[in-house]
């Protein structure tokens, strides 16, 4: 049998200076100190990991990163590493979010270098994949997801396939106020599951897959009651700390997610 632990992953993106974070980590690890039936991940700028390493030592709550190079190190100006991401004590990386490949023309191909370069350190990829509205309505989510699944994740092991997180995120429901229903959530996630079994047959079953685009505390529940829901990657609704974590609390998660192998 296997149990999926549900994640929730909170998204600063652009915000918050140093002491802006430094202040968030004491007030939100004081309100989900009593949390343990979730694994719990703050994704902060860059400047913020180190300070928030000192935060967070020692708590439940795991550090990211929003994206990282697929090199070692070089003459890649404005870059960062696997390395120097493992070196502040980050566990996690958002990999392909929709506003990298939208606003900086990351490709599938580049996505898929970076992700067997973090596995190759020990970080757990958070795999962003989802479509635009024009997409939706041309009723060609499904192929462009599973596509972006499929070319992202091209040439790994079923051992290295074990260790990736996937996040859903419509494109048209980031940071708009829509959000695509629990059902609608429900199918995308099924279809990529269907797509991790094609590469990694019943394993597949194993891996947590992320539902994100305006998650907030009132619609977290209804969210995490479908079976291939199994979390949230949140953006907007994870920068007040006190708002994240009754979102986390609202999570509320069944006591196992477990699925048959």
């Amino acid at each position: 049998m296997a149990i999926r632990r549900p994640v929730i992953a909170g998204n600063w993106k652009m915000f918050k200076t140093v002491s802006e974070a430094e202040d968030y980590a004491v007030k939100f690890l004081e309100e989900v100190k009593d949390v343990t039936d979730l694994d719990i991940i703050l994704c902060a700028p860059f400047t913020a990991l180190y300070p928030l390493k000192n935060e967070l030592e020692e708590s439940i709550v795991h550090l990211g990163a929003q994206n990282m190079a697929w090199a070692d190190e070089g003459a890649y100006t404005g870059e960062i590493s696997a390395q120097m991401l493992q070196d502040v004590a980050c566990t996690y990386v958002i990999l392909g979010h929709s506003e990298r490949r939208e606003m900086f023309g990351e490709t599938d191909g580049e996505i898929n270098k970076k992700v067997k370069k973090a596995l190759t350190v020990g970080l757990t990829p958070i795999l962003c994949v989802g479509e635009n509205l024009n997409l939706r309505e041309e009723g060609k989510a499904v192929e462009r997801v599973q596509g972006q699944v499929s070319r992202a994740l091209e040439g790994l092991s079923t051992e290295e396939l074990s260790r990736i997180i996937v996040a859903y995120e419509p494109i048209w429901a980031i940071g708009t106020g829509k959000t695509a229903s629990s059902k609608d959530a429900q199918q995308m996630c099924a279809s990529i599951r269907a797509t991790l079994t094609s590469l990694m047959g019943l394993d597949a079953e194993k891996i947590p897959i992320l539902y994100g685009g305006s998650v907030k505390a009132d619609n977290i529940a209804e969210l995490m009651t479908e079976p291939d829901v199994d979390g949230a990657l949140v953006g907007g609704a994870s920068l007040d700390p006190l708002n994240f974590a009754k979102l986390i609390i609202n999570a509320n998660p069944l006591p196992a997610r477990v699925e048959g192998i």
